[in-house]
Parts: structure tokens; C-alpha cells; sequence
């Protein structure tokens, strides 16, 4: 199989002696799917086989700890630090090589940033005491229940350790036996994680550094226990054996923290000390929320690749380079020679096949990632890693065989957004009989008004649709599933996927014209209509076909995603009330659209619904630009100008309106299913019908809809 436009991400390549049959590499990523004791479980082995299965040339562990229990990052961390871990790790290595893919362990020792150490008691090493952050801000995103999560089992602030020489000698001597311990296991090489913040990296960075020793102040100083390191698992493996490096390229808002000058000038130090490989990373200053995605998982696309190209200036090693570098961009820096291999990450939990798929020319068939970072952001809960748009992760070792022919159903979904599509595409797939009824225009739901106040979104809802229509399924628009309807179509299952029930809360205020629920919101969008819009969009409606007119465009879901930032049929002031996802995401759109915005919500923290890493993100933003996040707010009305409430001091505040928009009152609706259970029919629920959990929760309950249709 071969595709011209991915001709040099397709081909092969090496790192040192290991021969790779193309250039993507499943980046590291902690996973949290060991065992209590980091011994490799069932869960890792099926997530790693199924990585090798979907195509990929190397896939490297996340993680895996040298000294463990110290240096440990997370509660359920894979470990290389014992003996007894190689038989697991060798079950790990058989299962990947079956499907032609290569293998390498990355040797990781948690340092100062080794949490789940510190609850079990344990000191964090360190090259010296770290020095107080101002003004930290990280702990004020995190919602009380996420707080109480991280807190359990801490029973007060961690100690730290200084190493002394002593200690050093033991932390290289266990990065040796980590390497030798890969090589038994049957890994193919061994990535030294010398980024992040973790032991290594705290030694090479001049903020963290400040010993006086011959380990601390100049850079060869600093480099010196990585070197040791390196030249201690060279001896341990031999001269052959792959043996590469990860090194921050720069830590983004650490003042005094590694540069990329220093980053150039350790590549050619590690070069010379005989690596086979550099992996191009970045870290941050972890005390701000939002530089959690601006280094190693950046929300800037291609963020990390100015800091490859200048790296490759220095050294002739191959480099990895990774973050958010979509595929075309790729395969253009590869044949340029700006780096060697292609890290991916979170496009690889989305889709794990994806190499096969651009091997086989199927690139449109690639489920996309949403950049959500859902998958970061259930480690900071201590959770094992899941992803928004591919809930088979984490669960691969969990997958049921399709079923025999005779077991194969007649099912009816009702609801086309993304928990009913998703559900019609697998059960497709698995060869059952599937008809999709939805009550609106096209298929999408809501997705496609969260498509417009975040544009990946839209990536997905175009990828439902595709698969939804390669399948063959019988798909019903503008239909009603009414009872007699579905006792036509005499299906042995029904999937109620309908949506949330969104009424709109109790506010005074609310019946002013002025005042729009996030579901009107959703409708106007659409171009939908209820007796409630009826009296509120005659102004909406002329303007729309004025403009509509002028410009080409039909439809509002069309007009309002070609707005320019200066245009859109809102008023120039707005106030949100809601500060939950929807709320906050549609902030940032109006926002982005040249329009003065308030979110207010009663609830003591913003941004519930989003994963952790981006509400920090999002949030940050949003003050930096302007808008007025008014959290702990109480006594909130709405009047014909203005909303009127009290802010977390309990000071009155008026904020001016031109529309109020209400993004919050959506609940479970368990109506539908209810009602025809009624009627007899044997009913599954999918989606925020059973309660809002937006396009994770989507996902994840069409999968086990799915599931129980297969065990029916």
C-alpha cells in the first residue's frame, strides 16, 4: 500500500541500527493502565497492540518507571524498576512486534514533579530546593470536586529531597538497569526522558539548578547526569542497541529556565555522547494554568517545529518532532528535512489506524482529533487517560468479536447528532440493520451549533456525516418517531438519542424579548423555528436575508460561520448567563466577533464540562481579552438593557445587554425512551438524554449502546 501525497511520512527510515517501515511514531504518553504495582497489565498490552495494529513504525511507552515507587507521576504508572516487571513487559513487546511494529521504552524518573510519589509518602528529588512561583494561578481552575480528587491521600505539602552524590549515582545506576531490563523485555530501544520537568530535566534547567557542585552552574555541569546517564545505559546495552534522548527545546514561562540556545547546545552534547536520536519536546512553568498547553501538548498548531529547525542546524542526528503538526504540513517539513519522524499523540488515541488508513489512500476516513485534550487532562484527576472522540481507549482489552449473523439486529436510532450517528456507524459495522430518524434538517444535534464556537468540532460532525453515508444506513430526516412510525419499521431494539431537555431557568426576566436560551440560540443557528422564536426574530430574519442576500450565502448555519469578526446578527453588548462549557465556548465565538461580553453563573468556578487543560486555556484567555467572567454571582435579573446581579463581594453591578443569552437549564430527558417503553418497545439510552455530557459523553454512550445491542 502506498499514497503519493504522504510518500516520505510512508517511507522507511532508521534510528541508529533499528530499521522503522515508515516515519510515524506513537509519541509517549502516560497512560495510568498499569497495574497498582507498575507491572504491565492486560489494559496496556491491548492499548499498545492496538497502536502496532492501526500502523504505526515505532510506538514508544510512556513513562516507564526506573526507581519506582520514588520518581512515580501517576498512580497507576508502568515500571522497568524491578526484575519482576519483565515478564509483563515482554508480553507487551510480543503483542506489538506480531503486527510489524517496533517498540521502545522510555526510561522516566519523576523528579520534582513525581505527585503520586509524594502522596505515598515519598520525597521528590531534586537538584536543589525550588525556588516559590508568584502569583500561581494553576489550583483556581480546578472545579472542588476535581480539587478533592487531587488531595486524596496527601497528607500535607511534599518533602523534597537534594541529591547528593550518592543519590546521583543511584538514579544513574537505575536508568542503566531500566535499559538493561528493556533489552531482556525484547524492547527494540530505549528513549531517556530528559524533558518535562522531570530528574534530568530539572538538572539541565537553570532555574531549577542551583547547585554549586560539579553538577550545577555551567551548562556542561548541568549536562553532566544526563551524560552519565547516557554513557551508563551504553555500557549496559552495547554499542548497537537504540538508544535516543528527549530534551525541552525551551520551558515557556520560566523566567531563567532553559533556552533554546541551551537546548542547541545540550543536542550537540548528547550527540557527541553517542545518542541515536533526539526527541524535540518543550515544558513549562506548571504553576500557570495556561502554559499547560503552550509546550509539550500546545494548542498552537505546529508549535514546537521552529524549535526542530533550529536544533537540526546543530546536529545531523534524526529528530522526532511532535505537536499538533497535522499531516499535510508534515509530509511537507519531512521532505524539506526540518525532522526525521512524525511524534503523534493525541491524533493517535482518535484514530490508531491511521497510518493504515493514509497508507491505503483512506484519509478522509481518519477520525479527527478535537484537540480537547481530554486525554492530558484525566491525569491531572488521577484518572486513567481516555479520549473525547474514541471511547474504545483504555477498553481495548475489553472488545467484544462482532456478532454471529443470527445475532445480528433491526435497529432504530432515534436522534442524528453524535450519539446517534456514532451508534449507526458501529452498529453497521457490525453487521446490524440500522435505521436513523431525526427530527431536524440534517444530521449533527447540537454538535453542529458547538461546531461554529469551536471550529476542530466541525472536523468531527463532517466525519459522522461521511461515515454515516459510507454506510449505507437509512438515514430519515425531518421525521417524527412516533410510536406508529417505529412499529412500521418493527425494530427489535430502539436507540433513544434525542438530546437533553434545555428549558430555560428561573430567572426574572426571562420572557423579555431580548432574552435567548442557549436552545434558541441553537435553532436560530439552524435556521429551526418555535412558537418562541416566532416573537422574537422578525428583526433576525430580515437582517439574515439581507445580508444572506448580498453576500451568496443561504441558510443561517452558512452565514453565521462566514461572519466576518465584525458581523453577526447580535447586538454589540452581551451578556451569557452560564459559565459552563457551552457558555464560555460561546463567549470566545461572540467574543472573536467583535462583541462586548459578561458571563455570569452563580457556581464559584467557570468551565465545567471542559477538560482541565483547556478551561485553563480558555479561561485565561477570555480575561486577557476582556471579557468579564462573573463567577459567585447572586440576585441576578434580567431587565430591557441590562442584567442586573450582585458579584462574588456581594457589590451590586449592572451590565449592559443588547441580548442575554441564558447557556445553562439543559437537563436528562428521559421522556422518549419512557414513552416508548410505554409502547412496548425494548429501548437503550445514548447520549444527554441521560444527562449532559456533551460530545465525550456522546461518544462514549453510543459505544455501550452498541455494546448492549451486541449482547442482546
Amino acid at each position: 500500500m502506498s499514497n503519493p501525497a504522504f510518500k516520505t511520512l510512508l517511507s522507511p527510515t532508521r534510528i541508529g541500527k533499528l530499521e522503522l517501515k515508515n516515519r510515524m511514531v506513537v509519541t509517549a504518553m502516560g497512560a495510568n493502565f498499569a497495574e497498582p504495582d507498575g507491572s504491565a497489565s492486560d489494559r496496556i498490552i491491548a492499548y499498545h497492540e492496538e497502536q502496532a495494529r492501526g500502523g504505526a513504525g515505532l510506538i514508544i511507552t510512556g513513562a516507564t518507571g526506573v526507581a519506582l515507587p520514588v520518581g512515580r507521576v501517576q498512580g497507576w504508572q508502568v515500571g522497568i524498576s524491578e526484575d519482576r516487571m519483565i515478564p509483563g513487559l515482554l508480553r507487551l513487546t510480543e503483542a506489538v512486534h506480531r503486527h510489524g511494529a517496533k517498540i521502545a521504552a522510555q526510561l522516566h524518573h519523576g523528579g520534582l514533579v513525581a505527585g503520586d510519589s509524594a502522596r505515598d509518602g515519598l520525597p521528590l528529588w531534586a537538584p536543589a530546593v525550588p525556588s516559590p512561583v508568584k502569583d500561581a494561578d494553576f489550583l483556581s481552575f480546578f472545579l472542588e470536586s476535581e480539587l478533592a480528587k487531587m488531595a486524596e491521600g496527601m497528607s500535607g505539602p511534599p518533602k523534597v529531597k537534594v541529591l547528593e552524590k550518592d543519590d546521583i549515582q543511584l538514579v544513574v545506576r537505575q536508568f542503566a538497569d531500566g535499559a538493561r531490563r528493556a533489552r531482556q523485555a525484547g524492547f527494540d530501544g530505549v528513549e531517556i526522558h530528559g524533558a518535562h520537568g522531570y530528574i534530568l530535566s530539572s538538572f539541565l534547567s537553570p532555574k531549577a539548578n542551583t547547585r554549586t557542585d560539579e553538577y550545577g552552574g555551567s551548562h556542561e555541569n548541568r549536562a553532566r547526569l544526563l551524560l552519565e546517564v547516557i554513557a551508563a545505559v551504553r555500557a549496559e546495552v552495547g554499542p548497537d542497541f537504540p538508544v535516543w534522548v528527549k530534551l525541552d527545546s525551551r520551558e515557556v514561562g520560566k523566567k531563567g529556565g532553559i533556552t533554546l540556545e541551551d537546548a542547541k547546545i545540550t543536542a550537540q552534547l548528547v550527540e557527541k555522547a553517542g545518542v541515536d536520536a533526539i526527541t524535540v519536546s518543550a515544558y513549562h512553568e506548571t504553576a500557570y494554568g495556561k502554559l499547560h498547553s503552550e509546550s509539550n501538548i500546545p494548542q498552537v498548531p505546529a508549535a514546537m517545529l521552529p524549535a526542530a529547525a533550529a536544533i537540526r542546524q546543530v546536529v545531523k542526528l534524526p529528530l522526532i518532532a511532535s505537536g499538533r503538526i497535522e499531516l499535510d504540513l508534515a509530509e511537507a517539513e519531512l521532505q524539506k528535512g526540518t525532522f526525521d519522524l512524525l511524534g503523534m499523540g493525541r491524533k493517535l488515541l482518535a484514530d490508531p489506524a491511521l497510518p493504515n488508513k493514509i497508507a491505503s489512500d483512506r484519509a478522509e476516513d481518519i477520525r479527527p482529533c478535537v484537540y480537547c485534550v481530554t486525554c492530558a487532562s484525566a491525569i491531572y484527576t488521577r484518572d486513567p487517560m481516555r479520549c473525547a472522540v474514541n471511547p474504545d481507549i483504555g477498553f481495548e482489552h475489553l472488545r467484544r468479536s462482532r456478532p454471529r449473523p443470527e445475532n445480528q439486529r433491526k435497529v432504530a436510532i432515534i436522534g442524528g447528532g453524535p450519539g446517534g450517528m456514532e451508534a449507526a456507524r458501529l452498529l453497521a459495522a457490525d453487521g446490524h440493520t440500522v435505521t436513523l430518524l431525526e427530527r431536524g434538517a440534517r444530521l449533527g444535534g447540537t454538535l453542529q451549533f458547538a461546531s461554529l464556537a469551536y471550529e476542530p468540532n466541525q472536523r468531527l460532525l463532517e466525519w459522522l456525516r461521511r461515515q454515516v453515508a459510507q454506510a449505507g444506513i437509512e438515514v430519515r430526516l425531518n421525521t417524527e418517531a412516533s410510536p406508529e412510525l417505529l412499529r412500521e419499521l418493527a425494530p427489535d431494539l430502539v436507540i433513544v438519542a434525542a438530546g437533553a431537555r434545555r428549558d430555560l431557568p428561573e430567572i426574572p426576566g426571562n420572557e423579555l424579548p431580548h432574552v435567548f436560551s442557549g436552545d434558541d440560540m441553537r435553532k436560530l443557528v439552524l435556521g429551526e423555528s418555535s412558537e418562541r422564536l416566532k416573537t422574537k426574530t422578525s428583526w433576525f430574519t430580515r437582517l439574515a436575508t439581507r445580508v444572506g442576500a448580498a453576500s451568496g450565502i443561504s441558510g443561517n448555519l452558512d452565514l453565521v460561520r462566514k461572519a466576518t469578526h465584525t458581523w453577526m446578527p447580535l447586538g454589540k453588548e452581551i451578556v451569557i448567563i452560564g459559565g459552563e462549557l457551552v457558555g464560555v465556548e460561546l463567549a470566545e465565538f461572540l467574543h472573536e466577533r467583535g462583541r462586548k461580553v459578561t458571563v455570569v453563573d452563580e457556581a464559584p468556578r467557570f468551565g465545567a464540562g471542559l477538560p482541565i487543560v483547556r478551561r485553563m486555556r480558555l479561561l485565561t484567555e477570555l480575561r486577557e481579552h476582556g471579557v468579564s467572567l462573573q463567577a459567585s454571582a447572586s440576585d441576578i435579573r434580567i431587565e430591557k438593557s441590562a442584567v442586573h446581579f450582585n458579584d462574588s463581594e456581594g457589590t451590586p453591578v449592572v451590565a449592559r445587554a443588547d441580548q442575554v443569552i441564558v447557556a445553562k437549564g439543559a437537563s436528562a430527558n428521559p421522556d422518549a425512551a419512557d414513552s416508548l417503553r410505554s409502547a412496548g418497545f425494548h429501548v437503550i439510552e445514548a447520549g444527554d438524554c441521560t444527562g449532559v455530557g456533551y460530545i465525550e459523553g456522546a461518544m462514549r454512550d453510543a459505544q455501550r449502546a452498541v455494546d448492549n445491542v451486541n449482547a442482546f
